[in-house]
């Protein structure tokens, strides 16, 4: 269990490990940059602050830094924990009727 003192000390190393990661992503970037696309494309090589600079632009643009409604395999988790309960709680006759709806989508006789 996680007490009020381990969350205090993740609130305070949160940060940091936000900043080490942006470090090392921008170095990512910049190494693919640099590997793949002045070969490929022609394009200039380009430097580590600009690269972090493309994460952050890529983010803005794509990611949005917003939290969102959770990752997309939480969501799919709790989707199939809640078809789960679903089917626990089926009697025998909603189940045939739900596999013969399945077999029908699906294509299968």
């Amino acid at each position: 269990m996680t007490t009020k003192h381990n969350r205090r000390a993740y609130f305070f190393l949160f940060p940091l490990f936000a900043a080490v990661a942006v470090l090392v992503l921008g170095a990512a970037v910049m190494w693919l940059w640099n590997a793949i696309l002045p070969a490929l494309l022609g394009v200039a090589f380009i430097s580590y602050w600009q690269a972090v600079g493309l994460l952050i632009l890529c983010r803005l643009l794509f990611g949005n830094f917003s939290r969102g409604k959770g990752a997309p395999w939480a969501q799919h988790a709790q989707k199939k924990a809640a078809f789960r309960e679903k089917w626990l709680h089926m009697n025998e006759e909603e189940r045939a009727r739900l596999r013969e709806e399945w077999r029908k989508r699906c294509g299968k006789n």
